[in-house]
């Protein structure tokens, strides 16, 4: 097992605030069942209120919230001023903010992409972007360094826990006779993302990943990652705290964000039960977590 890298850039800040409230990375997603049991109206409107109700609820208790950008973009232009509104509100309460987008592309259009997400001067900037890597890792290059000058980070999806993604992620690439004998791609991404934060970028700790806390590990050794990892998966999906202390044992401390959504929204739309539900969502985990 590779000995834990020293956490630095947006690693460092994640450990930080994990350590003062826990792993817990919070879900806000205002799907319309969820607006309809919380009395909300499924509108720009109502996507607002949810999710200010959940930032009231989240403040203090959990180090980060992560925004599901697809639900806000369901009304247009209204819906991602709702997205904005609840991304400012989740920064003045000291919350770090993931927003879900999962973009990707090339050239210039990630460029685009990584202004709209990583640039401070833009109202849906976010502490870290969610982003898919299947144009190649070197094409989210402006987004690794836009986030490395901003202190903020970009995190990739490697491992998913949805069961359709894993043919693809388990495939193994070619080796070096040109056959596909070499890691699976989800591993040749978990080296490329270790690379980039060990001397690959100017700040270290930059580039994350997520790794679904329902899976068995794979050949890839995540104590060397050197940047954060978003493991989705616990609550309404099955994986238990138990599962995630066997994943990522040996990782370094605090930089495990387990993201939780339905199970504890469940809990709403009363601010204080949120609040509660998330505090011991966060204090079980916590037990377990590195």
């Amino acid at each position: 097992m590779a000995d834990p890298v020293p956490v630095a850039g947006f690693a460092a800040t994640v450990a930080s605030a994990v350590a003062r409230t826990g792993p817990l990375c919070a879900g806000i997603d205002p799907s319309p069942e969820l607006l309809d049991r919380w009395g909300l109206p499924d509108s720009a409107d109502g996507l607002r209120s949810f999710g200010l109700r959940c930032v009231e609820a989240f403040a203090g208790a959990v180090p980060a919230v992560k925004p599901q950008v697809a639900f806000f973009e369901r009304w247009g232009s209204s819906g991602v001023g709702a997205l904005e509104s609840v991304m400012a509100a989740a920064r003045d309460a000291g919350l770090l903010v993931i927003a879900d987008a999962k973009r990707a592309d090339i050239g210039s259009t990630m460029e685009a992409y990584a202004a709209a997400w990583l640039d401070p001067q833009s109202p849906l900037a976010a502490d870290a972007v969610t982003v898919v890597p299947y144009f190649g890792i070197g094409a989210l290059r402006p987004a690794l360094d836009l986030a490395a000058a901003s202190g903020r980070g970009v995190i990739v999806v490697v491992r998913s826990s949805n069961p359709e993604g894993r043919s693809i992620q388990e495939a193994k690439t070619s080796g070096p006779g040109g056959w596909p004998d070499g890691p699976s791609v989800e591993d040749a991404l978990l080296e490329a993302i270790r690379d980039l934060n060990h001397g690959g970028l100017a700040v270290p700790g930059t580039v994350g990943a997520v790794v679904g806390a329902t899976l068995a590990p794979s050949q890839f050794d995540l104590t060397g990652l050197g940047g954060v990892i978003l493991a989705p998966g616990f609550g309404a999906q099955g994986a238990t705290a138990e599962d995630a202390a066997r994943l990522f044992a040996g990782c370094r401390a605090h930089t495990v964000l387990a993201n939780v959504s339905r199970s504890v929204l469940a809990a709403g739309p009363d601010p204080g039960s949120l609040r509660r539900a998330a505090a011991a969502t966060g204090e079980e985990l916590a037990k377990t977590l590195p």
